[in-house]
């Protein structure tokens, strides 16, 4: 026997969806996998100047224990970036670093919620299911339209935030790569500083929780905004995540950093303390080094970037392409992140040797097997399975992939009745 918690939590339908494809591939299989947010490293390696800090750390010795916070020189660095980048001044006894940014995600769910108290998010997003079932939450979710991006709106949002201790959000966003504009964040950063001011003394704040892990990598004219910047009064209440893994295409390196009201920053501290879900020291150091050298992080960005946008482009076109085709397929133009969003709208068909597609998770096994291409149902975002949407991440992708996969795509979808 095991706690109802761990009997009851639902596994990660990503890992299922990526065990299936390196099956295959095992087995000599051609799959464009478009699964899960990571990056190829050979296509798409870290900043050179960051792996000869890593290298040079390591031949330094800095391997003990770092401090629980995170170290100095890095919580400096990223309070100078921060500063700098998003005109957001934060002292780095503000800044804590951990183990990647899912720890910090945790941490803030963790301090903030008790059992029972409501939390707000949208659906699809990543995680919050998982991080409301682990903190016992109240969870309201919110089903948002492609319409306006996936992204929710104020007037979706304002309703259910009576009561509510945390709201989360996330720009850009994934799954779907979208972004909030200047006028819808600060309509949303109104209803919380209206819904703060009715607390009570001694009633729990709303808090919000702003993920921006993705905020270097946005393209085109799309430009990423913040709370606190757009409202200085929600610096009491906002806790930002944000690290390394995505603008630098670090995943594996694992440094991430939330900041924000001391109070709450200094309780996540002590939180992760017991979980021990600290950044390795000499990581840690080599991103301090790194992050201080502003030109370099802004080539590397601005090249990195640039890369991506290209295979979104290149996919969006395809879609778009299959379209035009009459295929029953949509995708929503790229703004940030890694992702595209595309709408296969084949539920419910039927294959040749008779199965019925009864929800997004069968589409998704069939085109891994008659397509070969892997795709994210947003079911797995916290959206119905009959949802006809799916998430495309090109981060382990090259173009060349990208190109092939669409004739053997189009063949797939044809075949269905």
């Amino acid at each position: 026997m095991v706690s109802k918690l761990a009997q009851n939590l639902i596994g990660s339908e990503i890992i299922k969806i990526g065990n299936q494809v390196n099956e295959l591939k095992a087995q000599g299989a051609e799959i464009a996998n478009l699964t899960i947010g990571d990056l190829d490293s050979n296509i798409y390696p870290i900043p050179a100047g960051l792996k000869q800090n890593i290298q040079k750390a390591y031949a330094d010795n800095l391997t003990n224990y770092p401090p629980a916070n995170g170290l100095l020189s890095l919580r400096k660095a990223v309070a100078k970036d921060i500063k700098s980048r998003w005109n957001l001044d934060y002292s780095p006894e503000d800044i804590l670093v951990s183990g990647g940014s899912r720890p910090l995600i945790y941490a803030t769910f963790k301090t903030i919620v008790d059992e029972g108290d409501k939390v707000v998010y949208a659906v699809p997003s990543w995680n919050n299911n998982h991080y409301a079932y682990l903190t016992s939450a109240n969870a309201v979710e919110l089903e948002v339209s492609p319409e306006d991006n996936f992204l929710p709106t104020a007037d979706v949002i304002t309703p259910h935030l009576e009561g509510a201790v945390l709201l989360a959000l996330c720009s850009p966003l994934n799954p779907t790569g979208t972004m909030f504009t200047k006028e819808q964040l600060s309509e949303i950063c109104e209803a919380v500083i209206a819904e703060n001011k009715k607390r009570g003394e001694g009633e729990k704040p709303l808090y919000l929780m702003y993920d921006q892990i993705y905020a270097m990598l946005t393209f085109g004219d799309s430009e990423h905004f913040n709370p606190v910047s757009l409202y200085p009064e929600l610096r009491d209440y906002t806790i930002y995540i944000d690290g390394t893994s995505k603008c630098f295409a670090a995943t594996g390196v694992r440094v991430g950093w939330s900041f924000g009201p001391t109070k709450v920053i200094d309780r996540m501290k002590a939180l992760l303390t017991h979980v021990g879900a600290w950044a390795p020291k000499p990581e840690q150091q080599a991103v301090a080094e790194f992050l201080d050298n502003t030109p370099a992080v802004n080539e590397f960005v601005n090249d990195f970037k640039g890369k991506i946008a290209h295979s979104l482009e290149v996919l969006h076109a395809g879609i778009q392409e299959m379209k035009s085709k009459n295929f029953a397929v949509d995708s929503i133009k790229p703004m940030g992140a890694l992702y595209l969003t595309i709408k296969l709208d084949y539920v419910g068909k039927t294959t040749e040797d008779g199965k019925v597609l009864k929800d997004s998770t069968d589409l998704v096994f069939y085109l891994i097997e008659n397509a070969g291409v892997a795709l994210v149902p947003f079911s797995a975002f916290g959206n119905s399975r009959e949802m006809p949407w799916f998430r495309a991440s090109v981060g382990a992708c090259s173009v060349e992939d990208l190109q092939k996969m669409f004739p053997k795509l189009e063949a797939a979808l044809a075949k269905l009745k």
